[in-house]
């Protein structure tokens, strides 16, 4: 009978909540240095901390209420430098959470300096525990997030000592309580101040009377009168009405201030800031009582009536107060109230963009190192390295790192203004940089670059360009001139040659050319000087002008007269000779290389390869190279004729860009034997005069790119059935390339601007040239250099710069989301999560959300379709290469939505 009663009770007690639970779901208590687990007299378990912390020493400490062999662990962190934190899991209880924290000196170390510190929540910084005011210190907040794991860091302050941490705990709360009330402050945290079970004095509250594990504070602070504990909420109480769900046990006594008609609790505030305060009310007593409420002297709810049986809330903020008064003035009966809580509340600053917080994790892996770069990058601290404005990451000083490569992700950084990457081993070309449209300092010295690139020009806002002391080599570009903010350009100490352009000569720019030995110098003179070491290069000193007698003065001309004879003299000898070995140098180079090049073309006509065109032969057909179409890291893309009237895409490398001899022998093959429909067809080669030049088909209908976002754009011209063929197109040139070519080929650099276009708006790959063959039949990747264009790239690859045909399938992911959405990959338009497509668009696709397919589109494609489409294309751009398909599956998915998309306007054409 007993054990009935039990279970009967149990049931009441459980139903009596009404909160879903009677157990711990959703609990986790963390014993911060403890070892073991364990569960405690309320029978919560408790876990060791070394799951969700990886720094830090441990130790012991007396408990301060307990006896003397009851020791408590605690976690300390004697390096004070950056960030130590918690993650804690908190996906799968709530979206919001109670965050308690038990911090604990104690004098272990002996030293008897209690530390002072701050802690944060996520991007907030939440307080600043001192335990010299107070020990042990408990903090207690309510977050909500809708983030995987909470972040909880425990953040040094100047000669604060080392931070500490004894216990920390996560609830969570019901859904949408301690919300009402704060529409004038979103975006925001709680931080507990008060918490008080009105009218009971014999201790705290908590779990399992509260199943959330709120602490309600004991009234005994505060007089003159209380309520004691004889009332019971009665059964036809509906607790359920008040989202925040207080527990029965502390709605049952109140403070009622019987022969009196004024209640106060008056409540210090330990900081100036803004307040969230909830009063609860139960109708306990047999009558109802009506008074005014008072918040520091201002009347915020009049004639306020706590019903019979009925439970209520009140809820206000109150902006910058110090201190709290709450008074209750009677009307009728005596004024009653059950509870308090107060809370501050804490601003959560702004999230930095996803996409600059994936471009920095990714930098991070490239360098080798742990940069301690987690979570947000710019709150509750700035990551070292890392300058912020507000939630905008906007310099980043890489300084005496190894990073070899500039990786084409410092271009997803959009909103850099200041970036140094000094004697960080940078080699090659400078590139990757074209998209930084803010970026006003760069400094690039002490690496070993030796080219300029193309993407200099593009840095519209740069003031400070930093090249000194690396190994740049031919002229300095006519485009850096372009640069109209440029104020100083320091090119000290490189291998530079030729004059200074004469777009350079501004009154507004500094430049510094010491130590390049030929700038300034015509081609001819730099190479008699490099050619001769012997001969050193005419130095110029500028003496200070002192006043001379005119003996002096006559034998200093006459001295300076010979001396001048003298070495024009041996200059004039020094010419003959150098001018005689040359000539016989140069004959015997030239002769070398036309052999050279008539050994390669005759090869070349071995394999039936392209045609081979004479230098003079694409003179003429550019008509001197008049025309460019194209322009990119490789060089640029010139307009031709050729005799028999067909037009023709003539595509010239730059001199650093130019592969070996046999490197382009090997690209000329491989291009002259693949033959695709849809992949763009190489007529011919130049190989001669220094110059390695490819000859394609001209598309006369541009680019995929220049359709949908080129000046005279026409994209309204690309309906959706249109840019499923284009789609379609490509994805057959691409499966191609992976599985209809031997070797197979990985193309490294699929875009928009890589699709071109015929008259009819058939679509072609090309650019293949530049790409990486796999010779062995079981080679899964190609390990090289990372290749590409900032937006498009493989995430993985950045980082282990490994290829496989899953990069392409990634590069070609993206594309499809420009179809769909009608937008560049990384654009500074909208919000910071809209600036790159794939972490914007990813999530709407996903969900079937097509509000942000292009507007052009709107009403004019069929739904399967589009659903077929986005969803291939939100596969392709998975993070893990594993899960994305290959191109064959890819295409296969393309060309069911096609389809669809076909019959949907066939029928559309029959109804009408």
């Amino acid at each position: 009978m007993n054990m009935k009663c039990f279970w009967v009770g149990f049931l009441l007690f459980c139903g009596f909540f009404v909160v879903g639970f009677c157990d711990q779901d959703g609990f986790l208590s963390i014993s911060c240095g403890g070892n073991t687990s364990y569960i405690d007299s309320s029978k919560i378990s408790w876990v060791p901390d070394g799951e969700y912390v990886s720094t830090g020493n441990i130790t012991t400490v007396k408990n301060s209420g307990g006896t003397s062999t009851s020791n408590v662990p605690i976690r300390y962190f004697p390096n004070t430098q950056g960030r130590k934190c918690y993650k804690l899991p908190v996906n799968n209880v709530s979206s919001l959470v109670l965050v308690r924290a038990r911090f604990l000196y104690q004098n272990y170390d002996g030293l008897g300096k209690p530390p002072a510190f701050s802690v944060s929540l996520g991007r907030a910084i939440t307080s600043t525990i001192n335990l010299t005011t107070n020990d042990p210190w408990t903090e207690e907040f309510l977050w909500s997030d809708n983030k995987e794991t909470l972040t909880f860091c425990l953040l040094a302050i100047p000669d604060g000592g080392s931070p500490l941490i004894s216990s920390l705990e996560v609830r969570p709360l019901p859904q949408g309580a301690y919300a009402s009330g704060m529409g004038d402050f979103p975006n925001k945290s709680l931080r507990k101040s008060y918490r008080i079970n009105c009218g009971y004095a014999n201790g705290s509250l908590r779990y399992p009377l509260d199943p959330y594990d709120r602490i309600w504070d004991a009234d005994k602070n505060f007089t003159p009168f209380h309520v004691s504990t004889g009332f019971k909420i009665q059964r036809n109480f509906n607790l359920s009405t008040l989202r925040e769900s207080p527990p029965a046990a502390v709605l049952e006594t109140a403070r009622v201030l019987a022969r009196k008609e004024v209640l106060t609790y008056n409540l210090p505030l330990d900081t100036l800031a803004d307040y969230y305060i909830v009063l609860y009310f139960a109708g306990i007593v047999p009558v109802s009582p009506s008074f005014n409420l008072l918040i520091n002297g201002d009347v915020v709810q009049s004639n306020y009536t706590v019903k019979m049986s009925e439970v209520s809330a009140l809820y206000f903020t109150r902006k910058e107060i110090k201190s709290l008064n709450i008074t209750l003035k009677s009307i009728t009966y005596y004024p009653q109230i059950n509870a308090i809580e107060v809370y501050q509340i804490v601003d959560i600053p702004l999230e930095a963009s996803s996409t600059t917080v994936s471009a920095l994790q990714v930098i991070q892996q490239f360098t080798g190192l742990d940069l301690g770069w987690q979570d947000d990058p710019c709150s509750p601290t700035q990551w070292d390295h890392i300058g912020c404005e507000g939630s905008v990451v906007t310099s980043l000083e890489l300084s005496d790192i190894n990073l070899r490569t500039i990786s084409p992700t410092f271009g997803d950084l959009l909103d850099l203004k200041t970036l140094d990457l000094h004697n960080t081993s940078l080699t090659g070309v400078i590139q990757n940089f074209g998209s930084l449209q803010d970026l006003e300092k760069l400094n690039l010295s002490f690496n070993k670059l030796t080219s300029f690139g193309s993407d200099l020009e593009n840095l519209v806002s740069l003031k400070i360009l930093d090249l000194q002391n690396n190994s740049l080599q031919g002229i300095v570009p006519d485009s850096l001139g372009n640069l109209v903010n440029l104020h100083l350009l320091n090119l000290e100490n490189n291998k530079l040659q030729g004059a200074l352009p004469q777009s350079l000569n501004k009154e507004s720019l500094e430049i510094r050319t010491s130590g390049n030995l030929c700038l300034g110098s015509s081609t001819m003179t730099c190479n008699d000087v490099s050619s001769n070491p012997s001969i050193e290069t005419p130095q110029v000193t500028i003496f200070t002008k002192k006043k001379q007698s005119g003996h002096n003065h006559i034998a200093i001309i006459a001295g300076a007269v010979g001396g001048a004879v003298l070495a024009l003299i041996l200059s004039l000898a020094v010419f003959l000779y150098i001018k005689k070995n040359r000539s016989e140098v140069t004959y015997t180079s030239r002769a070398a290389a036309e052999m050279q090049n008539w050994n390669i073309a005759t090869e070349m006509r071995k394999w039936n390869a392209a045609k081979v065109f004479s230098y003079k032969e694409i003179k003429a057909a550019t008509n001197n190279f008049k025309e460019v179409i194209g322009r990119g890291s490789f060089g640029s893309v010139y307009l031709g004729k050729l005799r028999d009237g067909k037009l023709v895409a003539v595509k010239v490398r730059f001199d650093k860009s130019q592969l070996g001899a046999d490197s382009f022998i090997n690209e000329v093959y491989l291009l002259s034997q693949i033959r695709h429909q849809n992949l763009v067809c190489l007529e011919g080669f130049c190989h001669e005069s220094k110059q390695q030049i490819l000859v394609y088909e001209y598309l006369p209908g541009g680019s995929l790119a220049d359709h949908l976002y080129g000046i005279n754009s026409k994209k309204a011209s690309l309906s959706w059935v249109r840019r499923l063929k284009i789609a379609v197109d490509a994805a057959k040139g691409l499966d191609y390339l992976h599985n209809g070519s031997e070797p197979r080929i990985i193309h490294r650099d699929v875009k928009c601007s890589n699709i071109l276009l015929d008259m009819e708006m058939n679509a072609k790959v090309c650019d293949f040239g530049l790409s990486k063959q796999i010779t062995q039949a079981d080679a899964t990747h190609v390990t090289t250099v990372v290749k590409g264009t900032a937006g498009y790239l493989d995430p993985e690859y950045y980082s282990t710069q490994q290829l496989t045909e899953k990069s392409d399938v990634y590069s070609f992911g993206v594309v499809l989301l420009e179809l769909i959405c009608g937008r560049e990959p990384l654009s500074h338009s909208g919000t910071p999560d809209s600036f790159n497509l794939v972490l914007w668009a990813k999530p709407y696709l996903q969900a079937g959300a097509f509000e942000i397919v292009d507007e052009s589109l709107t009403g004019t494609f069929e739904v399967e379709s589009m659903r077929k489409a986005a969803f291939v294309a939100v596969k392709s751009v998975e993070r893990d290469a594993s899960q994305r398909p290959t191109i064959a599956e890819v295409l296969a998915e393309l060309k069911e939505a096609y389809s669809i998309q076909l019959s949907y306007l066939a029928s559309f054409e029959h109804g009408s």
